[in-house]
């Protein structure tokens, strides 16, 4: 069984309603099980990560639905191993590697003021601008992850486009004032994949 059914979490919807939410795999077991084929066909699976419907072919049997799966996405990205040897430089037990960084004279004279040093300063600087950068990228993410399911389930709904002109403002409040009296589960799924979608002072 690939890992991607089993790592690769999705939620299930007939019309308005949630009928499964889980692995891709058990979302499938348990869709095939409960549902007739009428259903099946109007049935939508969205990805919990990017907001988007996942294609599914129902026909056969349980095992033969998971097997087509399983050879349409293959296994995780980022779960292959790079072989390459890490050539490392310098205090092998902290993993420093040297490099060359060319900066002004008003730089060098700013970042050897400053405590600790050059190296630590500049460790310190980049650390800090990766966490910024990472909560920047979780915010885009979240967003667009809510904008691709609102877009598909919820296009039509009462104060659409005003829900996302307050999505991608940041406005937290007016996000969910404007989403308020949609159909429940749209709703809250809408809400679980806009979680990072705010900044944390908007919260």
């Amino acid at each position: 069984m690939s890992n991607a059914l089993t790592h690769f979490y999705c939620t299930a919807f007939l019309g308005v309603g949630v009928v499964a939410s889980g692995s891709l795999q058990q979302v499938v077991t348990t869709v095939k099980d409960a549902l007739d084929d009428r259903d099946l066909t109007q049935l939508l699976i969205f990805d919990d990560s990017t907001g988007k419907p996942i294609d599914v072919d129902f026909r056969g049997k349980t095992d033969d639905v998971l097997k087509r799966l399983g050879e349409q996405l293959g296994d995780l990205p980022g779960t292959e191993v790079n072989h390459q040897p890490i050539r490392r430089v310098g205090r092998p037990k902290l993993g420093v590697v040297s490099g060359e960084v060319t900066l002004l004279p008003r730089h060098w004279e700013w970042l050897k003021s400053q405590p600790g040093g050059a190296s630590v300063t500049l460790r310190k600087l980049i650390d800090e601008a990766r966490r910024a950068g990472e909560k920047q990228s979780n915010i885009r993410e979240s967003q667009e992850a809510t904008y691709n399911f609102m877009t598909a389930m919820a296009g039509n709904f009462h104060q659409y486009e005003e829900a996302l002109r307050a999505l991608y403002a940041g406005d937290l409040d007016r996000f969910y004032h404007f989403i308020d009296d949609w159909a429940p589960d749209i709703r809250n799924h809408v809400k679980k994949l806009s979680a990072n979608a705010f900044p944390e002072g908007n919260l």
